[in-house]
């Protein structure tokens, strides 16, 4: 019997350690044996190319809020669109979990997700998914673990972490689009720089926690503590040497699920809303793949508030 959403939607509010356990598993071994080119996708180490045709569902931080992602894949339809056509494919950039109370459940419907469809469903890498040695504050996927799994809670944290360290860092659309969480590293020349951020601190650091800023014209020093501020030279710059023209990218709260940055070229989506961040409205992207946009002006009839 096929799984429905409402079915995997029903089964991420049941989640129990077990099945929780079993679909990190699953998943890990998923992306230890994922290289290459399947459907619409190519993977390779820490980049997924994805291909101009067809359509693509964006989706920002939600940080442990199901409710929103049930609300964009209720409205969106994209789970039957999926299972209809291979040209459909969902791309989340990152921060599934902490800030939120549902952290164990977004993950469990995000995994699975990917697991019915694995070569069309994209799970990047953010910060709340970042190594061992940045790991934000406040992070309480571990007591949010403990209250849902009790005694059993740190071998399920140590496995989903090991299956953090496999999520791609990057994803992009040829001559289009280039997809991260954070933002531009001040020494990104060339797509294949993006294969060799996990060997890369510096690199990694810098794609996960990275803002766009408009009062800078390149690098400063970021308020997070992690990361840098980078300006509309940068992002200028870099794009052109990638032959890209849009950054779209999420890791910051909008008070309209959106906002438009550096004269257009770069797209921040949050698609959370609600406490502790307080926006008034969550956003995703609904993208036709095989056209070209070249200012991120031009991509607002396809971002949807909720």
């Amino acid at each position: 019997m096929k799984l429905t959403l409402p079915d995997l939607i029903k089964e991420s509010k049941e989640v129990q350690f077990v099945s929780f356990t079993e679909v990190i598993e699953k998943a890990t071994n998923l992306f230890r044996k994922k290289k290459g080119k399947t459907g619409p996708l190519t993977f390779s180490e820490g980049l997924v190319q994805i291909h101009p045709s067809g359509e693509a569902l964006v989706i920002g931080d939600l940080h442990g809020d199901l409710e929103s992602l049930i609300t964009i894949l209720t409205r969106s339809s994209f789970f039957r669109k999926m299972s209809k056509s291979h040209n459909s494919i969902m791309v989340f950039l990152g921060d599934y979990g902490d800030r939120g109370k549902f952290s164990v459940e977004v993950y469990y419907l995000i995994l699975k997700l990917k697991l019915c469809f694995p070569e069309q469903v994209v799970l990047l890498r953010g910060n709340h998914e970042g190594p061992e040695n940045l790991i934000p504050y406040p992070h309480d996927l571990p007591t949010q673990f403990k209250t849902k799994f009790k005694n059993n809670w740190q071998s399920v944290y140590r496995k989903i972490r090991e299956l953090f360290n496999l999520l791609p860092n990057a994803a992009f659309v040829e001559e289009r689009y280039l997809m991260i969480h954070g933002g531009l590293p001040p020494r990104l020349e060339r797509l294949e720089d993006l294969m060799r951020a996990n060997t890369d601190d510096e690199l990694l650091e810098n794609l996960l926690w990275n803002d766009p800023n408009a009062d800078i014209k390149d690098f400063g020093p970021s308020p997070r503590g992690a990361g840098n501020l980078f300006g509309k030279k940068i992002t200028s710059n870099v794009l052109k040497k990638l032959s890209l023209e849009v950054l779209i990218r999420s890791h910051e709260c909008c008070e309209e699920g959106f906002k438009i940055g550096h004269g257009g070229k770069v797209l921040t989506l949050f698609s959370r809303k609600g406490p502790p961040y307080f926006n008034e409205y969550g956003a995703y992207l609904h993208l036709p793949l095989s056209e070209m946009f070249d200012n991120a002006k031009l991509l607002l009839p396809y971002i949807h508030k909720f």
